[in-house]
């Protein structure tokens, strides 16, 4: 069996202001904005080289604005994520170090939280001090 996840609701209160945070700010690609009716709006995002996408907009999403917390995305390098996301006004936590890997955190305008995770690098970890 295969299961793979395509989409995550992210609940927020203005659509237009979070879809330019998440395009403009974050770097998130801007696949779809359709209004399917006066009360249904869908506003897909999707990270760059991600295979799941976000989706926010107006009857999509039942949750609260602001109450998805902790969504974790998977980055290649803390150091250069962070100058980016800073240098398009982000504001984000230091970079957090940790045994499992290098950590920044960030929340978009209505408070749902990211968690931006690179990973250590579990080769060279595997190393004796002869091989290093």
């Amino acid at each position: 069996m295969t299961m793979k996840i395509e989409v995550v609701p992210i609940p927020v209160t203005d659509v237009d202001r979070a879809k330019a945070f998440y395009v403009d700010q974050v770097g998130f690609n801007a696949d779809h904005d359709h209004r399917v009716s006066e009360t249904l709006r869908f506003v897909q995002l999707t990270p760059p080289g991600s295979a799941c996408s976000i989706v926010l907009g107006e009857g999509v999403v039942e949750m609260a604005p602001g109450q998805q917390k902790g969504v974790m995305m998977v980055i290649e390098s803390a150091d250069q994520t962070l100058a980016e996301l800073r240098g398009r006004g982000v504001e984000t936590s230091e970079i957090v170090e940790m045994d499992w890997g290098r950590f920044i955190y960030f929340a978009d305008p209505d408070g749902n939280t990211w968690a931006l995770q690179e990973l250590p690098d579990y080769a060279a970890a595997k190393q004796t001090p002869a091989e290093a």
